[in-house]
């Protein structure tokens, strides 16, 4: 039985706890325009089905006989996007023995989990940036789609491209011979094996392309600072994806590994820990993307040292944890794009709200911070027409907050309810 059929026959264990996509008018005691960059007050919002049709000020008989939903408690924001989790799969697991045995249909399943979680925590929209089965996002982003499960709209990465041995495999110290095929999908070396596996990854139904450019914090035996990949095999990778109407966004630590990715054209730079000025100033020459995770290297340093994770990956986390937060701040000062990506998995899913009080604290606004994890992180996926803001004509994703995330940012951690595509799902706070 293919794993996908295990999702649905395990359906009915999920109670959803949802209220299914009508006509109704929402009204909102506050609601957060991220076009605009203001807070607006009394707002009625007027759905169909799963689209906004309008927003304008509250005033009796608006509602014109539809039902209308009381959020005058609330603030209302567009629903939040993630741009670097790992719905599938455990990549929390410090044991790299259970990686090597966890299965495909392990992985999904336990991703039905975290994306219940997340879509409870306010998130819509998340890009999955992948996760060592492969395709195993793939197919949890259909099942959701499908609406077998719940959870938030995926676009996913389908496997790493990565060198053998590199930051994308299990673990850089692990015979080749002994991790599945099925964990290799994109490994390549060379402009034409990265052409070939680029190819071979959107076939099986991927929607970006993720390179690991550099070595990982948390893959042993794998340097952060050595460029993996070359601009040229970053180019190439860009170069077949482009042509199929897809994007590249290239995982790099190390300051060279992030020009590289830059200059080769890849959307957007993962982590970008240790980027140098120069670094910065190619990314908003060339309208780069960073999606920088600021939040979990106190995870990783707390809750790691605590379950015994290998002293490598600690020391690897502190040796950048504090140089990529600055690295942020000047980019946010230069006006950079920056999108929201927590790598949620590396830390418990369903946390994703904790990174947006590192945002202020390291140079944003509390608005610039919900503009990256909703419009802005709608441009970096290109879907800015249909997502990322309440406005008309776009997805009713929003988010009921039980506080003003305006005068406190933390207000984030706190969704009462949540609505994807016009359905109403109970918020982790309720």
């Amino acid at each position: 039985m293919s794993y996908t059929r295990v999702l649905a026959s395990l359906l009915w264990l999920l109670p959803l706890h949802t209220v299914q996509a009508e006509s109704v008018l929402i009204r909102a005691g506050m609601l957060i325009d991220v076009d605009a960059g203001q807070v607006l007050r009394d707002q009625a919002i007027l759905l169909e089905g799963d689209r906004i049709v309008s927003v304008q000020p509250y005033r009796s008989g608006i509602a014109g006989g539809r039902r209308e939903l009381d959020w005058t408690a609330y603030t209302v924001a567009p629903g939040f996007m993630d741009m670097h989790t790992h719905l599938a799969g455990d990549i929390q697991n410090y044991n790299v023995e259970a990686y090597l045995k966890a299965t495909p249909e392990d992985d999904v399943l336990a991703g039905v989990a975290n994306a219940r979680k997340t879509l409870r925590a306010g998130f819509t929209t998340v890009r999955d940036v992948g996760s060592y089965n492969g395709f195993v996002d793939v197919s949890l982003r259909d099942a959701i789609a499908q609406g077998w499960v719940p959870g938030p709209r995926m676009f996913t990465a389908g496997a790493y491209v990565t060198v053998p041995g590199g930051g994308g495999e299990v673990s850089g110290l692990v015979d080749a011979a002994r991790i599945p095929v099925r964990m290799r999908e994109g490994v390549a070396k060379g402009e034409a094996e990265v052409r070939l596996k680029t190819g071979h990854v959107l076939d099986r139904g991927a929607d970006w392309i993720k390179m690991i450019v550099t070595g990982a914090v948390l893959t042993d035996g794998t340097d952060v600072n050595q460029s993996e990949y070359s601009e040229a095999e970053v180019r190439a990778a860009v170069e077949t994806a482009f042509a199929r109407g897809h994007d590249v966004t290239g995982h790099a630590h190390g300051a060279q590994g992030i020009k590289n990715t830059i200059r080769g054209g890849a959307r957007s730079v993962e982590h970008a820990s240790l980027i140098d000025d120069e670094g910065i100033a190619l990314a908003k020459q060339h309208g780069t993307w960073l999606v920088m995770d600021i939040y979990n290297g106190d995870y990783i340093d707390t809750v790691g040292r605590k379950q015994g994770w290998s002293a490598e990956s600690l020391q690897k986390n502190l040796d950048t944890t504090q140089v990529q937060r600055e690295g942020f701040r000047k980019a946010v000062a230069v006006g950079v794009n920056i999108a929201y990506g927590t790598d949620a998995g590396v830390y418990p899913h369903g946390d994703n709200a904790k990174q947006f009080p590192y945002m202020v604290r390291y140079g944003m606004t509390p608005m610039q911070a919900l503009q990256s994890a909703t419009i802005q992180s709608a441009r970096l996926l290109r879907r800015e027409k249909t997502l990322g803001s309440i406005a008309p004509g776009k997805q009713a994703d929003l988010v009921a907050l039980a506080c003003n995330p305006i005068a406190d940012i933390r207000c984030t951690a706190k969704p009462v309810w949540v609505m994807k595509d016009g359905i109403r799902f109970e918020g982790a706070s309720k």
